[in-house]
Parts: structure tokens; sequence; C-alpha cells
């Protein structure tokens, strides 16, 4: 190939090549510190889900793009080091798992381009101006609904129709506590449903919350949260050995053993988070990126746990059902 024919193949391709790419020093990566609100066992799927995504959109781990991964393991007090920890290493954009992960990185920098995969009101928590208009380093998505706690709590009505006392597990340290209890409290109430509140710091009060069952709750309403989400499979232990019903947030708890759950799907978004990443990485900024909210929720029921509870899931409820898990 000759020097001309040579030199435009290579133009053609770099027109194609992301900006930040480009923009890197010699030898340096464009680099995505990416903080998981969990575990990468609790949140393999999520992780997953975004990485796919990444390198549909062209970005291939270790080739064009660089990840350093680090966990906060539901522990809101790690948020804080890990993204001061991410703003020495000067990475290009960070992926905030969280509201908690999302309000340390916005403490920590206005400058590094943000974009966390889920935020059950980021106007509210303070992360961004507004929706449409975030204005600031940080950007992603919403998975605030319109009545989604009234809805849960009205198909655990439907499943257990004699409920009258119901247990709700919160985290304490959980920045939506306010305006979840604001939503579940008058839902249970309209339909005659005592609340007894559980509140939880850490690992080690969800036994205390059992025992005994303080407040003789007849079903269980989580809140979920990074903590509960990496604690599932032993929260789930413990509703079933006092055979109380469950109902959460996302699907997750329900594959390890759960009732119920009502809600977006966190894979989804978290691929949706990846093209934020990607617009961002090619020159966009967060403030000029809208946050966007979830257009479908899934219904998942899990027969098996209803089996071992001695319930039988109504037909109406399973008719709406969008996976039956037996």
């Amino acid at each position: 190939m000759r020097r001309r024919e040579f030199l435009g193949v290579v133009g053609g391709a770099a027109a194609g090549w992301p900006l930040a790419a480009l923009a890197q020093p010699a030898g340096k990566l464009p680099t995505i510190g990416f903080l998981g609100g969990g575990t990468l066992v609790s949140q393999r799927a999520w992780l997953a889900a975004f990485v796919r995504r990444l390198n549909e959109l062209g970005w291939v781990e270790g080739r064009n793009v660089a990840i350093e991964y680090r966990w906060g393991e539901g522990r809101t007090e790690r948020y804080a080091e890990l993204a001061a920890e991410f703003v020495r290493l000067k990475v290009d954009v960070i992926f905030a798992g969280g509201t908690e992960a999302a309000l340390a990185v916005k403490h920590a920098t206005s400058a590094i381009p943000t974009v966390f995969p889920t935020s059950g009101d980021p106007v509210g928590a303070g992360l961004v101006a507004s929706l449409a208009r975030p204005g600031g380093n940080l950007t992603g998505l919403s998975n605030l609904g319109s009545d989604l706690g009234a809805k849960r709590i009205g198909l655990l009505r439907e499943m257990f129709p004699a409920l009258s006392r119901l247990a709700v597990m919160i985290n304490a340290n959980y920045s939506g506590l306010v305006n979840e209890m604001g939503e579940v409290e008058p839902a249970a109430r309209r339909l005659g449903i005592g609340i007894v509140p559980w509140m939880i710091r850490g690992a080690e009060d969800m036994a205390l919350a059992f025992e005994g069952n303080k407040g003789g709750a007849e079903a269980l309403y989580v809140v979920g949260d990074p903590l509960v989400n990496t604690h599932r499979v032993r929260l789930n232990i413990f509703a079933l050995a006092n055979r109380l019903p469950t109902t959460y947030p996302q699907r997750e708890y329900v594959e390890t053993g759960g009732l119920m759950s009502y809600g977006p799907n966190f894979p989804e978004m978290n691929r949706r988070a990846a093209d934020f990443v990607d617009k961002i990485l090619r020159g966009a900024k967060p403030a000029d990126i809208p946050v966007e909210q979830p257009t479908k929720f899934d219904l998942i029921v899990n027969l098996i746990t209803a089996r071992a509870l001695g319930l039988t899931v109504p037909q109406t409820v399973l008719a709406r059902a969008d996976e039956v898990i037996e």
C-alpha cells in the first residue's frame, strides 16, 4: 500500500474513533471508574449488562477503554473513600451505582462526569437540578415511578387478603427513606393495614428485626438499597423461617426466594447507563443529557415460595405477572 493510501485509510478510521480516546496521551486509555453500590456477587447481572452494552457501542476493556472497579458492599461510609480514590486516579468518567454512591461522588468532585444507573429521586436528593436539565457533572437514570409502593402493597393484599399488619424494613441511612415511607404509610392506611417499621443500619440488624417478630407483622415490605440487596439471600432465609410473605422492588430478591417484586428492570437500567457513558466519552456533557425514567415495570412472582408459605396466588395476579418462577 502506497503511503498516501495508507494515510487515507488511517484518517478514515480515526474519524470513527471516540473523541476521548483521541484526546488521551499516547499509551493511556480513557478510564471509567465503576463504583458498584453492593458487591460483585450481588450485582453481577447489572455489571454484565453494563459491560455488554459498552462492547456493543465499540468500547472493549483493555483495547480502547480501561475500567477501575470498586465495590461499596452496601456500606454507605465506603462511598466517600472510593469516590475520593477515583478523583486521585483522574478517571475520565465515574459510574456511581445508586443514590448514595452518586452523592459521595458529587461531594468529591464537580469536574469528573458521572453517571448513576439508578436513583429514587435524583432531584430531591440533590444530584441534579432537574430531570430535563441536570445542570452539573451528574446525569443518569431515575427508578422513581408513580405509586410503586402503593401498587406493591395492593398486590400483597391480593395475595394475602387477611393482611392487617405489615413490617417495612428500611435502611435508616437510605436517602429515599422519607419519600418511600411517605408513599407506603398512606397506601397501607387506605387498605386498613397497620405499619410496623423495622429500621436497620447494618446486616447484623436484620436478624434482630426478625427476632420475635416484634409488632406481630404478617408480611414484609422491603425498601431496596445496596445494603439489603447485598444480603438478600440471608433476608429471604429469615423471612421464610418466620413464614412472612415478602414484597420487593426488583427481581433479584425473588430469584433468591422472595415472594414477589414489582419495579423497573435494573439490569436494563445499567445497560442504558452504558449509553450515557458512551456519550460522555465521545464528548457530551452530563449537564446536557436529560435524566431518564423507566417506562416499564415488571411483576415477578415466585410460586415455589408461595407454596412454601401455604399461599395460593390468585389468577388475577398470575395473569398480570411478567414472569412466574416455578
